[in-house]
């Protein structure tokens, strides 16, 4: 049965929907949110945030050619996991493992075309079939096999026939918007303490705040009435979406990607993939150590140090017996 972020709570077996109104999909979100414990240890740069880190760099180096709600998803499972379970002080290749084990999940939930040696076609280090099952079955066991994860996607078929005009070009620019903030939004620690349906609303505010703000306010007070949203999370979430706009200048994702020798987030790798092949092959080179962008010689290192790493792993194929 294939999974829609949008329609998380479909049975396309039965036709029907496991839950028969709005309601239920805003009870259950609750479920699918990450710990106190976890969130902060991601504020404070722990282990968790080392671990989470360099594993969306490696989903972002493995499928930059996939549709992104692959990786969107790949990267869901991993904050789930590592919020239920997380992994004290591993080794460094634990952190492809899992990238390929989430992105493996991922593409089997959403039945996309695919195999092992795909994900893994770029070289560096490669796992065969056996050792990536058995870190599926620990993320299984992690997240209850409750694959079907509640997302700000799935909120937005909910609030988009609030917002006027109903012209279809308007609300597909408005939800294309939105969607690209929730996009960035997943790497934002601060934004994940929010609830999914908090993030899709205030992400459709922030959409309507650049592309449509004549109708802001009456958008905004057609959320604000709906019954099941809470106003102080949406409030708290748009606040903090608007400031990390403003952190960024409002700069576009190309400008940003230009002048950076990482990737922000898995969604702009695949960006500048898409738009421009050169700056994608181009990144990490000399450029980035004269950027203006603080700590640009930090992620320099950083990245010099992965390549280095995976050239000393190339073509290698590793099975492990014991996690």
């Amino acid at each position: 049965m294939e999974f829609d972020l949008e329609n998380p709570l479909t049975n396309l077996d039965r036709g029907d929907s496991l839950c028969p109104d709005a309601a239920s999909l805003f009870r259950v979100e609750s479920d699918h949110m990450l710990s106190e414990t976890y969130l902060k240890s991601l504020k404070l740069g722990d282990s968790d945030f080392v671990v989470r880190r360099e594993t969306i760099f490696s989903i972002s180096e493995l499928c930059c050619n996939y549709d992104p709600f692959l990786s969107y998803l790949a990267v869901n499972y991993l904050d789930r996991f590592l919020s239920s379970q997380g992994l004290k002080k591993p080794q460094p290749w634990v952190f492809r493992l899992l990238a390929v084990s989430c992105l493996s999940l991922a593409a089997k939930m959403q039945k996309t075309d695919f195999s092992l040696p795909d994900f893994q076609a770029e070289g560096g280090l490669i796992f065969d079939v056996q050792t990536v099952q058995r870190m599926e079955m620990l993320i299984l066991g992690a997240l209850k096999w409750r694959m079907r994860s509640i997302t700000p996607f799935s909120f937005l078929s909910f609030f988009i026939p609030l917002f006027k005009p109903e012209d279809p070009a308007s609300r597909q620019a408005l939800k294309a918007r939105a969607s690209e903030i929730i996009f960035k939004a997943q790497n934002d620690a601060t934004l994940l303490e929010f609830k999914p349906s908090d993030i899709a609303a205030s992400a459709l505010l922030s959409a309507a705040h650049d592309l449509f703000p004549f109708q802001l306010p009456c958008f905004r007070r057609s959320i604000f009435s709906c019954s099941f949203v809470n106003k102080d999370g949406i409030s708290g979430c748009y606040n903090a979406i608007q400031e990390a706009a403003a952190v960024e200048g409002h700069e576009s994702i190309v400008d940003v990607l230009s002048s950076s020798d990482t990737p922000i987030n898995v969604l702009d790798l695949q960006l500048s993939a898409s738009e421009s092949g050169a700056t994608t092959g181009g990144s990490g080179g000399g450029s980035g150590t004269t950027s203006p962008a603080r700590g640009g010689t930090v992620r320099s290192e950083r990245l010099l140090k992965r390549r280095r790493m995976g050239e000393s792993m190339s073509n290698q194929t590793v099975q492990i017996t014991q996690f």
